[in-house]
């Protein structure tokens, strides 16, 4: 799991150059810093996936106010948790709920981290948490809760 975090744009798939998708470029300046699985904290019975990520905020990131767009923030949350998700149970999952509060703004060349901690893992639903800090200032940026769930089978 590790070798495929070290490539983001491969894991989730990225278009060529010539014909990028949408997040390409923001999946592109994604860089983890680090994954694990450890001991929950709270429940030391219990195992967590937790994964770090560092980006420095471009300008294709930034809304008309010169801010990190409310829409980057929530992308970077989603791509993020599932890699926490991801290091904990691997798999196919698909997202069913994001819940995200805006804290602070970031703007034009400021780094940010992105920590990410699964929550719970069930046997079809799981939960993970993020945190998007402002390291240039820091600032918490935004936070967000991604709920997601195995997908059903295809009905014909």
């Amino acid at each position: 799991m590790k070798e495929a975090l070290s490539n983001l744009p491969n894991l989730f798939g990225m278009r060529s150059i010539a014909h990028p998708g949408f997040g390409d470029s923001i999946i592109s300046g994604l860089v983890v810093t680090e994954a694990s699985v450890r001991p929950k904290a709270e429940e030391p019975l219990k195992e967590e996936g937790r994964v770090v990520c560092e980006i420095t905020v471009t300008e294709d990131m930034l809304n008309g106010g010169g801010n990190i767009h409310g829409g980057c923030s929530a992308f970077l949350i989603d791509v993020c948790s599932t890699l926490s998700l991801m290091v904990y149970k691997p798999g196919m999952h698909v997202s069913q709920s994001l819940n995200i509060v805006y804290h602070s703004p970031a703007t034009l060349g400021e780094k940010l981290r992105i920590v990410n901690t699964s929550m719970t893992v069930g046997a079809r639903a799981m939960s993970a948490r993020t945190e998007i800090w402002n390291e240039t200032k820091h600032r918490l940026v935004a936070s967000g809760v991604h709920i997601k769930m195995q997908p059903s089978e295809a009905k014909l």
